[in-house]
């Protein structure tokens, strides 16, 4: 049993088809719940098998060794700490400070906010006393309009009813907006509600949402990160902003994008399989060095299980794909390279809207002071996004469901 060798399995001693950062970050995430959430539970969402987890976490207990969290001394280790409570008390309810306050800007202090009588009711309140012809003429109403709404009583009672269910159904799917700290917008919700066998309009989604004030998340100011290097080799652009594939390990994309963490930057470089839109590999680093880029397309290429020769990898030209380290990875591999214009978001559009939903859910409302919790906060969301974020480009199929499912067509296509 071989306890000391980098990326070697503690049972069998052999090498681990998972990259090291990603084995890390995994442990990192199961540590992260606490005992609150199994092995199995964990390792699901990160596509992995529950022995896995469990081997990593041993080997880890065994070697004693603190990681990524321990590299800034016990101040980094505190700091990490701090961050995780005050996010568990976010995002615990009724224990954050002022959790049971009413919401700023809610009706109960926004002036006319009050609640008005239905007329209805106060005919119905005052019939007795002055008959309804008298109120009805005083307030200007129909007398055919105030039998209608009796008439009609029991079934508006029936839809409001239905009404409540349908918003404690969206707030469940916000089960789904809780661990996306509420990132789910309507046509989301919408695919959520009707997954659960519900046949409902998706107006009348965005209808509830809007009246009950559940709401996705908005983007912030962008920073540019692409730093182009002019004295590198051309790349030819084989993707031509077709942003579409039929089969799987044809067409890959990849991008950098930096997450504020304090004063600083977390950087992400991401390899995104175009036909089924999922993240295979990624890597995470606070430095935007050329391995960056090329952990992330190694752990891509684990991923799927070594296959990938004559894959196209679509990027930007920026320095860090330009590199002569990441040609000969691409080389090594058979991955063909690929590169957009200068300047040009539209020619990497895929990555750019990917980056752009990834921030829009992490950022909002929030701000990042511990590397080591936002690293953690990340791998959750890739993993997350992964197995179980629906994607409306896949039917609002999740990228794992997108892939079984096309792997059971063409297997079924294949015996028959």
């Amino acid at each position: 049993m071989d306890l000391d060798g980098p990326g070697r399995d503690v049972q069998v001693g052999r090498k681990s088809p998972y990259p090291e950062e990603f084995r890390e970050d995994a442990v990192a995430l199961y540590r992260a719940a606490a005992g609150k959430r199994t092995y199995a539970a964990v390792a699901a969402d990160l596509g992995i098998t529950a022995e896995s987890l469990r081997t990593w976490v041993r080997k880890d207990e065994v070697q004693a060794v603190p990681g990524r969290r321990g590299a800034g001394g016990e101040a980094e280790e505190l700091a990490w700490l701090r961050a995780e409570n005050a996010w568990l008390l976010k995002a615990e309810k009724g224990v954050a400070p002022g959790a049971r306050d009413p919401a700023p800007g809610s009706r109960l202090f926004r002036s006319g906010g009050e609640v008005t009588p239905c007329r209805w009711d106060f005919i119905s309140d005052n019939r007795a006393d002055f008959g309804v012809k008298r109120i009805c003429r005083v307030l200007g109403a129909s007398r055919a309009g105030y039998y209608r709404h009796l008439a009609t009583g029991q079934a508006r009672a029936g839809r409001q009813a239905e009404e409540k269910r349908t918003v404690a159904e969206i707030r469940a799917i916000q089960a789904i907006h809780a661990e996306h700290h509420g990132a789910y917008g309507a046509p989301r919700v919408h695919a959520g509600l009707r997954a659960r066998g519900h046949r409902i309009n998706r107006k009348r989604v965005t209808r509830l949402m809007r009246v009950n004030h559940i709401i996705g998340r908005h983007l912030r100011k962008k920073k540019r990160t692409t730093i182009t290097d002019r004295t590198a080799p051309p790349v030819p652009d084989l993707v031509m902003r077709d942003f579409t594939a039929d089969r799987l390990n044809t067409r890959w994309c990849g991008d950098i994008t930096y997450i504020p963490v304090g004063t600083t930057w977390l950087y992400l470089a991401t390899v995104i399989d175009i036909c089924s839109r999922r993240v295979v590999g990624w890597s995470i680093a606070d430095r935007m060095r050329t391995s960056l880029v090329t952990d992330a397309i190694e752990m891509a290429v684990a991923a799927r299980g070594s296959r990938v020769n004559g894959v196209v990898f679509h990027t930007d030209r920026g320095v860090q794909y330009s590199a002569a380290a990441f040609a000969d990875v691409c080389r090594r591999h058979g991955i063909r390279r690929s590169m957009g214009r200068i300047g040009s978001s539209y020619d990497n559009a895929l990555a750019e809207s990917f980056f752009q939903g990834l921030k829009r859910e992490l950022l909002h409302g929030r701000r990042w002071t511990s590397k080591a919790q936002t690293r953690l906060e990340l791998f959750r969301r890739l993993s997350y996004y992964n197995r179980r974020r629906r994607h409306s480009a896949l039917g609002y199929l999740t990228p794992a469901e997108f892939e079984q499912q096309l792997i059971t067509t063409r297997t079924l296509s294949l015996i028959a």
